[in-house]
């Protein structure tokens, strides 16, 4: 069932669907210039109940956001909060990919009482060098430029980029779809989004994962040999981590080996 939610005058387009009477909530936060839509492939899946949403300014037809602070984690974390009370949810699973695993690990740290599950596919922490950080956000504010310039040409680039070298091997499908999905962003939310919610600009959550004290699962895919190497620096700082490689798959782990994705849900 599809429906829109009003939080804070923003119509956020939210999924949600029972799946089984497992007695287990799911909430699935997509990764950057996605909507729920990426997790078409699990989403019927996941026992239990499945909320999934197009996050803040994402989506198609999603409508343009002047306030630029909205964008940022704490603000977002906010709404994610408001969400779950509209839905009575006082506790859930929370999956999240990529920017979304961001969100979804932010929201852990602050709200920890509503966390069941955490898991984390293809996710960061942050960066925690403060001159990192500085050049990552410079470097985000210049594709930010660019891609206002020309959203298309953008989009084209970023599907070249080495981090989704392995989507390459995917179905023609299967890739008209994800490029249909990227093209149908609204390119000034896009580059809110990169300015004020990437890497360089929220906040630095490694000196805190010691604090995430629930069951927490580390996903990524054999090919991603970055996102390997941070999830091992995450899974030995979090107290109750562990992490699972899928085989065949790079950075985007449940598009590209879907049916592995689920069958490692199993040992969550």
């Amino acid at each position: 069932m599809n429906k829109i939610q009003i939080i804070r005058h923003y119509p956020y387009q939210i999924h949600y669907q029972k799946n089984s009477n497992v007695p287990k909530r799911w909430l699935l936060l997509h990764g950057f210039m996605g909507s729920w839509h990426d997790f078409d492939d699990i989403i019927t899946q996941l026992p239990g109940e499945v909320l999934a949403l197009n996050l803040l300014g994402f989506g198609n037809q999603a409508p343009t956001i002047d306030d630029c602070q909205r964008f940022t984690m704490s603000e977002q974390i906010k709404d994610l909060t408001m969400i779950l009370d509209k839905y009575q949810w006082p506790q859930v699973t929370i999956l999240g990919y990529s920017m979304g695993g961001r969100l979804a690990l932010g929201f852990a740290l602050t709200h920890p009482q509503r966390v069941s599950q955490l898991l984390l596919e293809s996710t960061t922490a942050g960066i925690d060098s403060v001159t990192a950080r500085k050049q990552r956000q410079q470097a985000d504010l210049t594709k930010a430029t660019l891609l206002l310039d020309n959203f298309e040409a953008f989009v084209l680039r970023w599907e070249k980029l080495p981090l989704f070298k392995t989507q390459q091997d995917m179905p023609l499908e299967s890739k008209h779809k994800m490029r249909r999905q990227r093209m149908a962003q609204n390119p000034k939310n896009v580059a809110q989004a990169l300015i004020y919610m990437g890497t360089g600009s929220q906040p630095n959550y490694w000196p805190y994962l010691d604090k995430v004290d629930f069951p927490t699962t580390i996903i990524v895919g054999e090919h991603d040999q970055k996102f390997n190497l941070i999830g091992d620096k995450m899974m030995a700082l979090i107290p109750q981590a562990k992490k699972i490689v899928i085989a065949g798959a790079g950075h985007n782990v449940h598009f590209e080996q879907p049916k592995a994705f689920i069958e490692a849900m199993q040992y969550v």
